[in-house]
């Protein structure tokens, strides 16, 4: 009896660890996807003609807020997610549709990846350049940088006399 309730209990321990990864996949997932339509939005809502501008000298420019939320995720997912260290050294497009293009393509390939994931990988600890952390910790990360340079646009966007999209993080 005691082996069997022993059984159960590490049993329902093992169920609730996963449940609550899964859980958290699910989350973030749902969360990314948010993120990137609301992202996609303020891109929408840039003319093209304002893609250069430069709030101030030392800020990047619309373009190259975009480019670096792009090159963080596909930075992220190359060497964490996919553990395989093989960044795509495509240039970043110039043309609004393009960059608009590379965006969504980039964060389908997080979704993707992060579908896949199992409950020993998202705790794996790894090597991060701000020290050791899992893959859990990371993922938040990511979707921190977003939501970082995301706010930054809805100024720029504001700069130039644009309403910014109603907020959409849910």
């Amino acid at each position: 009896m005691k082996k069997f309730i022993l059984t159960i209990i590490i049993f329902l321990i093992s169920w609730n660890s996963f449940s609550q990864e899964s859980d958290y996949l699910e989350a973030f997932l749902k969360k990314w996807d948010n993120s990137k339509e609301y992202l996609l939005d303020i891109a929408e809502l840039m003319p093209e003609e304002y893609y250069s501008f430069k709030p101030t000298e030392r800020q990047l420019s619309f373009s190259g807020q975009l480019e670096h939320i792009n090159q963080n995720m596909t930075w992220i997912n190359s060497d964490y997610i996919q553990q395989n260290k093989e960044l795509d050294k495509t240039e970043f497009p110039t043309i609004k549709a393009d960059i608009i293009k590379e965006i969504s393509k980039s964060f389908d390939l997080v979704s993707e990846n992060v579908k896949n994931l199992s409950d020993e990988k998202l705790k794996q600890k790894m090597s991060f350049f701000s020290g050791e952390m899992n893959l859990l910790q990371i993922l938040n990360l990511i979707q921190d940088h977003v939501t970082h340079h995301r706010g930054q646009l809805i100024v720029y966007l504001n700069l130039k006399g644009i309403e910014p999209p109603p907020y959409r993080g849910w």
